[in-house]
């Protein structure tokens, strides 16, 4: 067997004693895998902090790119600058996909938008991050949607409810800013604008936990927003956890990126003082209690795969919505780690991209 044809057979599953761990996958992508876990290994420190220095050379941020890149352009962004109200100035990366070369000098349609919330376990990556940019910029391609990345403040640093606070500035922005172009001032005028009406809450792991409770204090109070209208929200592999384990934790132990000692220390980290995991940060019953009463709660499409260690705590976090009447849509991917979609040698990857794109155009996410 050749060179050529060695590098692109795939690795072998990944096994331990209880048995298969992760689906077989091309060598480049296991070592891209096994870097993320190395990236949270090697920055935690014995005292409970994070080695923000190390942390920025391993996690390297990326610009953004105002010249189209893949079809989509991107720019950084201020948040709460002008509220008096918001927590301190946030940073967001905007996305947006590029208009089409119609040669009509209108200006094309406003553009939906997703506010999205990175995972990394309230502590890790961020909006510039590399695996991050790249899967904002292919959402915003798939969905012809714009995308705005929120940069929260991450534990242990900024603890509950910080993200949560940072995720509500994030939506008031949004409402106090509806002529918000996806481009800058110096855009032609066929730069589309951005429908606020139109938004859609989306995140990964932690992200999914954060858009989550973003998306329940809005419907606590949504005659506080004059403009923005949640239409749905995408969580993807969400984070919720307890005190005990559950079969799918304990079945795949060793799992690639999600670990229950990663787990358990991003809990403590995250969690206030004196909290245990019946909180509502991080117990899914506890974070669905009283949405049966918010109306304006939105659809949620929750992605579960078959190899993430959590997949139990998010099938108990739809049951708990349905308890509460709210509509809840399940996407299996029974051969997906956790994060997969990060990965776009994954083809799950890719239908997820398209299942994103659907929920979108049709308006919400629920059954």
């Amino acid at each position: 067997m050749g060179e050529a044809a060695a590098a692109s057979d795939p690795a072998p599953a990944m096994q331990t004693a209880r048995g298969r761990v992760a689906p077989p996958m091309p060598w480049r992508t296991r070592l891209a895998v096994m870097a993320a876990g190395y990236l949270t290994d090697a920055t935690r420190r014995a005292d409970g902090t994070i080695n923000r220095r190390l942390l920025g050379v391993l996690d390297k941020p990326v610009p953004a790119s105002p010249t189209p890149r893949s079809g989509v352009a991107s720019r950084d962004l201020t948040i709460g600058g002008d509220d008096p109200s918001a927590p301190l100035p946030l940073r967001a990366r905007l996305f947006h996909p590029s208009p089409a070369d119609s040669g009509e000098a209108t200006r094309p349609r406003p553009l939906p938008v997703v506010v999205f919330f990175h995972g990394g376990g309230f502590a890790y990556l961020s909006a510039s991050s590399p695996s991050y940019d790249a899967a904002c910029r292919r959402i915003a391609r798939y969905a012809a949607a714009a995308v705005l990345s929120v940069d929260y403040r991450r534990s242990p640093e900024h603890k509950f409810p910080a993200p949560y606070d940072d995720g509500l500035a994030a939506l008031r922005f949004l409402d106090s800013h509806p002529d918000l172009a996806a481009g800058d001032a110096h855009h032609s005028p066929t730069t589309p604008p951005i429908d606020v009406s139109r938004c859609y809450l989306a995140g990964d792991s932690a992200g999914g936990n954060i858009a989550h409770h973003v998306a329940s204090r809005y419907a606590s109070n949504p005659s506080a927003f004059a403009r923005v209208r949640l239409r749905g929200l995408i969580a993807i592999q969400p984070f919720f956890g307890g005190e005990e384990r559950t079969p799918s934790e304990l079945r795949l132990a060793g799992a690639p990126i999600v670990s229950v000692p990663r787990t358990d220390w991003m809990w403590r980290a995250f969690l206030p003082p004196g909290a245990d995991r019946a909180h509502e940060a991080c117990s899914p019953d506890a974070a669905v209690a009283g949405l049966g009463g918010r109306e304006s709660f939105p659809p949620v499409t929750v992605v579960v795969g078959g190899y993430d260690p959590l997949q139990d705590w998010q099938r108990r976090y739809c049951d708990a919505l349905r308890r509460e009447g709210k509509e809840v849509r399940v996407l299996e991917y029974p051969d997906a780690i956790h994060a997969f979609y990060v990965f776009p040698e994954f083809g799950d990857a890719k239908d997820l991209m398209l299942r994103i794109k659907e929920i979108i155009a049709g308006g919400g996410g629920g059954e």
